[in-house]
């Protein structure tokens, strides 16, 4: 099974704008009180045989790549992990600093996922889901395994 990484073409509009509302339910990602439109970022689809199973977005300002979004359709089979090779090399060749980005403290899944591949935690934003929901309401108060949905976990890793 050979995953296949590529940019996104604007045929993939459809299919990113699935993805986002049934994994962020919007097209809208808050991150550190910024607001971004997921489906109009750059981004990456892998694919497995022709199918798209995977999506990154990210966005590049000055010399640091953010991610913006990451979503494995089918956890455990390397999508994830080819995705992130792929926007690092990116972020190499444009000669960025560091990739960073936010996740939430109930989203342990993706915490062992980033440290795994030698993101590390530089700073908890105690309480700044309470902003974001300001600016997108549809944020669940409460997140896998149950665990209330607070703060902000920004990571990075220096390239």
């Amino acid at each position: 099974m050979k995953i296949s990484v590529r940019p996104r073409k604007d045929d993939d509009s459809d299919w990113i704008t699935k993805v986002l509302l049934e994994n962020w339910a919007s097209n809208i990602i808050v991150t550190r009180g910024i607001s971004y439109k997921a489906d109009l970022l750059e981004g990456y689809i892998a694919e497995i045989e022709g199918e798209r199973v995977g999506l990154l977005t990210y966005s590049i300002k000055d010399d640091e790549l953010e991610i913006i979004t990451l979503n494995a359709i089918e956890e455990g089979k390397g999508v994830g992990t080819a995705l992130i090779e792929e926007v690092e090399k990116l972020a190499r060749m444009k000669k960025c600093s560091r990739i960073w980005l936010i996740t939430t403290n109930d989203n342990v899944d993706a915490l062992r996922f980033y440290q795994k591949r030698e993101y590390e935690i530089i700073s908890v934003h105690r309480y700044a889901i309470e902003e974001s929901r300001k600016i997108k309401p549809q944020l669940p108060f409460v997140g896998k395994y149950g665990i209330p949905i607070r703060d902000e976990i920004e990571m990075e890793k220096i390239l």
